[in-house]
């Protein structure tokens, strides 16, 4: 079986660095799915389309292009937060589901982070990870971003946002989230990267031993 890794989690608990190291370690591509509902809204904010037409929305999905995700571009905050409200449409999830499945299922391998990979995109993956942290300390981490960038930013607004977004994505009727079943907790509350890159590593080659 092809080594499919699913990683799910919160806003900032730091799937998204731990899924890259992942995909580089054993030689695997990598989707973040969280981008391809920031491209969603993307193209609907650019079109100047009304950003509650749940069918306009689909369309839009049903073209994004996975091979073209540019992090940078589609890390905007005001992007971010169309696509929470467009990743709570039924009909734009069904889209963007098909298209990560079909990336995991080329038989190569793969690395897929988000919010219901391990639930609903690949439940049958043989690893999968619920990556979390205290909400003060993901909001921390945002904070710190935005300033080493030169940017502005009010620690207590980042954390409302954090605390908003925990709930909208939490609170959806469809593929809320929630760790799957069989996946292994990492809290990273209070681990460095290269210490949850570790703990990543050490659950991954216990599952692929036992499944040898």
């Amino acid at each position: 079986m092809a080594l499919v890794i699913a990683i799910d989690g919160p806003a900032a608990a730091g799937k998204g660095t731990l899924a890259r190291k992942l995909a580089a370690h054993y030689g695997l591509p990598h989707l973040d799915t969280g981008l391809t509902y920031r491209a969603t809204a993307k193209a609907l904010l650019d079109a100047g389309k009304p950003l509650d037409d749940e069918t306009i929305a689909a369309e839009m999905a049903g073209a994004i292009d996975l091979s073209a995700l540019d992090r940078n571009v589609l890390s905007a905050h005001e992007i971010g937060e169309v696509a929470s409200k467009v990743a709570a449409m039924p009909s734009v999830r069904t889209a963007l589901v098909a298209a990560q499945r079909r990336f995991a299922e080329t038989g190569k391998g793969a690395v897929l982070d988000g919010r219901d990979i391990g639930t609903v995109v690949c439940p049958d993956a043989p690893a999968k990870l619920y990556v979390t942290a205290d909400a003060e300390v993901r909001a921390r981490r945002r904070y710190d971003e935005i300033v080493a960038r030169g940017g502005s930013a009010d620690f207590e607004t980042i954390l409302q946002d954090v605390e908003r977004r925990d709930a909208r994505d939490m609170g959806r009727a469809d593929s809320p989230l929630r760790p799957a079943a069989d996946a292994h907790l990492l809290d990273t509350s209070k681990m460095g990267i290269e210490a949850a890159f570790q703990a990543a590593l050490s659950y991954i080659d216990a599952r692929l031993d036992r499944n040898a």
